[in-house]
């Protein structure tokens, strides 16, 4: 039987690990300063618990951490990285061949600013037409361990300021694990980030969408692509069971303009969403909500049927969105040499 895993449980779990193995309750707190500050690889490295009470614990537990087993570098310094996952038990029963033991994340270094895109599932079954990454399908769910490793085991993992879940997987589909990460990441008793140095992206899924707007206050990025429902449906088959329309309703039910950001991801092909009737419909179907939109340029060799919008266009778009009142900002885009952009990511690594 594997053993159970200790990175991603919350400080009274870890108490609760600290009695199950004879120590005292208090020790629960410093296994999370450990694990969550020091960033232990080891029981070894606990130097203020008793010997005794660490080899209970190595027999019983892991903490969970492991290096990337491979890595790229980009010419413009983005770094992606291909983890094994370890997963949990029903991670294991829902493996599916080899791509359900790898998933990849990027960092992403941009003068003071470092980024760490990470991935919640291996693989994603989402299905956007656009999207290397729904081409892998989808192999499971990946554990809030699984989720943490990737931020706390890449190389410069203490360089990090921002990390967005924007890697493989939809993580309003992997809900509970994402939001144990997360309260991993910004409790007290864990790493103690700022929420805002954390955006969470998603499809729009409104089930998931709504207990995350009301259990985190971490930003959260909408990927939207097209305003007009029909198109939508073409490229996200989402549309069909999620309506991009209902998804902004929920949205407006909420207050956007303090410590928390919603935006809008929305990438540019020429002549098929950046026209001038899909920036009024944009205006339009935003109208009321306090957001801003990122214009994405297409990735080429995702997908043959897609061109990407020249960049004058996608200047034109920024600037007409923002004239009319919506922040709209052209994203930079890093690492596709290394197939580490948005939405390229298909586990290259491992071959």
């Amino acid at each position: 039987m594997p053993m159970d895993i200790l990175l991603g449980k919350t400080l009274a779990e870890l108490q609760a690990v600290a009695q199950e193995v004879g120590l005292p309750r208090f020790a629960g707190k410093q296994l999370a300063e450990w694990i969550y500050v020091r960033r232990a690889t080891s029981f070894d490295e606990m130097t203020n618990i008793s010997l005794k009470g660490r080899e209970a614990l190595k027999a019983r537990y892991t903490i969970g951490r492991h290096a990337p087993v491979a890595e790229a570098i980009s010419k413009d310094g983005t770094k992606k990285y291909l983890f094994a996952i370890s997963g949990d038990e029903a991670m294991r029963r829902e493996a599916k061949g080899d791509e359900a033991r790898y998933i990849e994340s990027v960092y992403i270094p941009d003068e003071d600013r470092a980024t760490l895109c990470v991935s919640t599932q291996a693989g994603c079954k989402m299905g956007c037409r656009f999207c290397m990454t729904g081409t892998l399908g989808f192999h499971g769910h990946l554990s809030a361990a699984d989720i943490l490793n990737q931020i706390f085991s890449i190389p410069d993992a203490d360089k990090l300021t921002n990390i967005v879940y924007m890697g493989e997987g939809e993580p309003m589909d992997n809900l509970d694990n994402v939001l144990r990460s997360l309260n991993a990441m910004t409790s007290a008793w864990g790493c103690a980030w700022s929420p805002k140095r954390i955006t969470v992206s998603s499809v729009g899924i409104n089930k998931g969408l709504k207990r995350f707007i009301e259990e985190s206050d971490c930003h959260l990025a909408i990927s939207l692509h097209n305003p007009f429902v029909v198109e939508r449906q073409e490229i996200m088959p989402i549309e069909k069971v999620n309506h991009l329309n209902d998804v902004i309703a929920l949205l407006k039910q909420y207050d956007w303009s303090h410590q928390r950001r919603v935006s809008f991801e929305y990438i540019c092909w020429g002549g098929v969403n950046d026209t001038p009737k899909h920036a009024n419909e944009l205006l339009r179907l935003l109208k009321g909500l306090d957001c801003r939109i990122n214009l994405i340029r297409f990735h080429a060799g995702v997908a043959n049927e897609f061109t990407s919008s020249d960049e004058q266009q996608m200047e034109w778009l920024r600037d007409y969105l923002t004239e009319h009142g919506i922040t709209t900002t052209i994203r930079r885009s890093r690492g596709e040499d290394i197939l580490a952009a948005c939405g390229m990511l298909v586990n290259a690594l491992k071959n």
